[in-house]
This record gives structure tokens, C-alpha cells and sequence, in this order.
């Protein structure tokens, strides 16, 4: 069986919402667009290129995923972050997309995401890895499908905006290991024991 690996930048206070532009998810009047970029460094650039050796598919909700689309699906620079975007199988959870031909190598899982994800965890396959997604997280979690959280915890509040869990259900996870970027982001491995 597959697992679902999730990764997921957090403030102190839970917000996911606009980690990397201005002008990336101003739903609810969020105003704090782009917090997130002034904490990349080295050390988080080599964790997250660890994770993305590993072979393994994509998981996105349909926002995230028309979002990496426009920002990822176009580009043809070099960079391993873009190579392995575009070279890995994508699945798209949506009750509201039409197709999902717009981004190569993309497959599309029409339907409530708490049922066609374990549809998809049961077939051979890779794992999934999980990238940002908040409302598709916080369904997968609740319908206990997520197996590993990986969260980058940056040291500030915002004090608006949407968070990772709302009124989640218990769920027990132990810390497997916790990285310190040299900007103050812990970035930790949770996996279910629950």
C-alpha cells in the first residue's frame, strides 16, 4: 500500500495560507502573501531535495495544482525542483476540474478526495508526496489517510489566515527527526502512530 507523505510550511499559529507570493492565495482579504520566502536557506534547500530523491508520485488538490501549472509546468531551466515537477506523476483531486492535460504527466482523480485517494493508496504504486494543499490535507487527514507529516515551522505569527488543522480529529504522530535551518525554521517528521 502506498503512504501519503505530506510537506507543509506552518507558522507558530498554524497559518498556511500565501507561503510564497503576495499575490498566491488572497482569499478571506489575507494580506500576508509571500511570508514564507524569507526563510530559504541551504540547509532547507538540501532537505528538501533529500525528499524529492526519493522516488515517488504527487498528490495536489485542484487550487495548488493550476497554482505549480502556471508556476513550474512552463519552465525548462535546470533546476532539479523543476525537472522533478515535471518528470514525476501528478494526481489532481478534484470535484471541479474538467482535465488535467495541462501539466504533463498529470492524472486526474474526479471526485471527493476521501474517496478516491484510498482507491488510489490501495493500487501498486509509489507513495504520494503531499506539497502545500491545505483544504485537501486537512480532508485527507480527517479521513486518516496521511501517514508522514513533514513541517516546516517558521518562527513567526501572522494572526490571520488559514490553518493546517481545524477541528482535526486525534490523531497520534511521533517525531522521527527535526532539522534547525540556520533562519530558525524547524523542520520536523512526524509519522502516525494512530
Amino acid at each position: 500500500m502506498r503512504s501519503v507523505n505530506v510537506t507543509m510550511s506552518v507558522t507558530l499559529d498554524g497559518v498556511v495560507q500565501g507561503l510564497g507570493r503576495p499575490d498566491e492565495d488572497t482569499r478571506g482579504g489575507f494580506a500576508h502573501g509571500g511570508w514564507g520566502t524569507r526563510y530559504q536557506d541551504d540547509v532547507m534547500a538540501r532537505e528538501m531535495a533529500e525528499g524529492m530523491s526519493r522516488p515517488g508520485d504527487m498528490l495536489f488538490g485542484r487550487r495548488t495544482w493550476q497554482d505549480f501549472t502556471t508556476a513550474w509546468g512552463r519552465r525548462d531551466d535546470g533546476n532539479p525542483f523543476t525537472t522533478h515537477l515535471n518528470a514525476v506523476t501528478k494526481y489532481v483531486a478534484s470535484t471541479t476540474l474538467k482535465d488535467a492535460s495541462a501539466w504533463q504527466n498529470s492524472v486526474l482523480l474526479r471526485g471527493d478526495a476521501a474517496e478516491t485517494v484510498p482507491e488510489l493508496k490501495a493500487r501498486p504504486g509509489n507513495d504520494l508526496s503531499v506539497i502545500g494543499s491545505a483544504s485537501l490535507v486537512r480532508a485527507l487527514h480527517a479521513a486518516g489517510l496521511v501517514d508522514r507529516y513533514t513541517l516546516l515551522i517558521h518562527p513567526l505569527t501572522l494572526g490571520t489566515g488559514a490553518r493546517l488543522f481545524g477541528d482535526a480529529p486525534l490523531t497520534g504522530f511521533a517525531l522521527v527527526s527535526c532539522v534547525t535551518t540556520t533562519k530558525g525554521v524547524l523542520i520536523a517528521r512526524y509519522d502516525r502512530t494512530v
